[in-house]
C-alpha cells in the first residue's frame, strides 16, 4: 500500500497520494473534510492531475511523427507513481519523468514536478513541466479537484453557487456523450451574469466547458455557509463537472481540451496543446482557499 504524504498549516491538513501526486483530503482544524466523499457509486477520484492530455482522444489515439499512439482519457499521470522529492511539514513536491515504459506511449522527454504548499487556509498547487529533450514537447495539463457538495458549514446543497470573477456571457462547449469528444456547436451559457447555479441535470451531458473564459478565479459556496475560492492565473479553460446526484462538484482549470469530433491531425495541432521548446519549462498554479463559516 502506498504511504500518503501529509502536510499541515495552522489551518489545514492535506493528504497527498504519490500515485498520481493526487490531493486526497483537505481538512480544517475542526476536522471537517472539504473534498469529495469518493463514493464508488459515482466516482472514486479525488483530484487527478491531467497530463499529457486533457480529455479524450478521437479513437483513443494521437498522432506524432507519422506514428499513432494509444492513450487513455486525461493521460497517464493520474495513474503513475511519482517520486517524493520533498516532504516537509507544510510542503511536499512530487516528480514524474519519462522512462522506457512511458516512452512506449509518449515518445518525449519530460519532467513533471508538482508542488503542494500550505499557508494558513490556502493550499497552493504548482505544476511545472520541463523539456530536457532535443525536440519540442507537446502537452496539455489540467487540474481536476472534487470538493464536497454541500460544503461544510450547514448550507443546503441547492443553495450553493459558483461565482465567477467576471461575467461569463459566451456560449459554453459540450462533449459528445458517446465519445467524450468536443462537439462543434456551442450551447447557451447557464451563467447568470457572474453566477452559476449548479443542478444535477446540467451534468447529464457531461461537463460544462468554458473555452472562452473571462475569469481566472471562481468561488464555490452558499450564503451563510462555507466556501472554497479557486484562483488559476495560468489556465485559459474551465470545466465544471459531477456525476449527476453525487456529493461533489469538480472545478477544473485546464490548459487543453478534448479532441474535437472528427479530429485526425498531429498532436501538435490539438486544441490547447503547448509546444514547449527544448530546455524550457512552464508552470501552472492553482490556489485553493478554504473559507469556513
Amino acid at each position: 500500500m502506498t504511504d500518503f504524504v501529509t502536510i499541515r498549516s495552522d489551518g489545514l491538513t492535506a493528504q497527498l497520494n504519490p500515485i498520481g501526486a493526487e490531493l486526497w483530503s483537505l481538512r480544517d482544524q475542526r476536522g471537517d473534510e472539504w473534498m469529495t466523499d469518493a463514493d464508488p457509486a459515482y466516482w472514486t477520484g479525488h483530484a487527478p492531475l491531467l497530463f499529457p492530455i486533457v480529455g479524450a482522444l478521437n479513437g483513443g489515439v494521437y498522432r506524432t511523427g507519422g506514428e499513432r499512439y494509444a492513450m487513455p482519457k486525461h493521460g497517464f499521470a493520474r495513474t503513475s507513481t511519482f517520486e517524493v522529492v520533498r516532504a516537509e511539514p507544510g510542503r511536499a513536491t512530487f516528480r514524474l519523468a519519462d522512462d522506457a515504459r512511458i516512452r512506449e506511449v509518449y515518445p518525449f522527454a519530460f519532467v513533471l514536478d508538482v508542488d503542494y504548499a500550505l499557508a494558513g487556509m490556502v493550499l497552493t498547487v504548482t505544476a511545472t513541466v520541463a523539456n530536457p529533450g532535443s525536440v519540442a514537447l507537446p502537452f496539455s495539463f489540467g487540474f481536476h479537484p472534487a470538493f464536497a457538495w454541500p460544503l461544510p458549514g450547514g448550507a443546503a446543497k441547492d443553495a450553493h453557487r459558483v461565482t465567477f470573477e467576471r461575467p461569463e456571457p459566451h456560449p459554453i462547449s459540450r462533449l459528445d456523450p458517446a465519445s467524450g469528444l468536443l462537439l462543434p456547436e456551442g450551447e447557451y451559457s447557464p451563467v447568470e451574469g457572474d453566477t452559476l447555479f449548479p443542478e444535477a441535470p446540467l451534468f447529464e451531458a457531461d461537463a460544462l466547458i468554458w473555452d472562452r473564459l473571462n475569469s481566472r478565479a471562481v468561488r464555490f459556496g452558499a450564503p451563510g455557509g462555507g466556501a472554497v475560492e479557486f484562483a488559476f492565473p495560468d489556465m485559459p479553460t474551465l470545466g465544471i463537472w459531477q456525476k449527476p446526484g453525487a456529493a461533489y462538484l469538480c472545478i477544473e482549470p485546464w490548459q487543453g481540451i478534448a479532441d474535437p469530433v472528427g479530429f485526425a491531425g498531429d498532436i501538435s495541432a490539438k486544441p490547447g496543446i503547448v509546444l514547449l521548446s527544448p530546455g524550457a519549462e512552464r508552470s501552472f498554479r492553482l490556489d485553493i482557499a478554504i473559507r469556513p463559516v
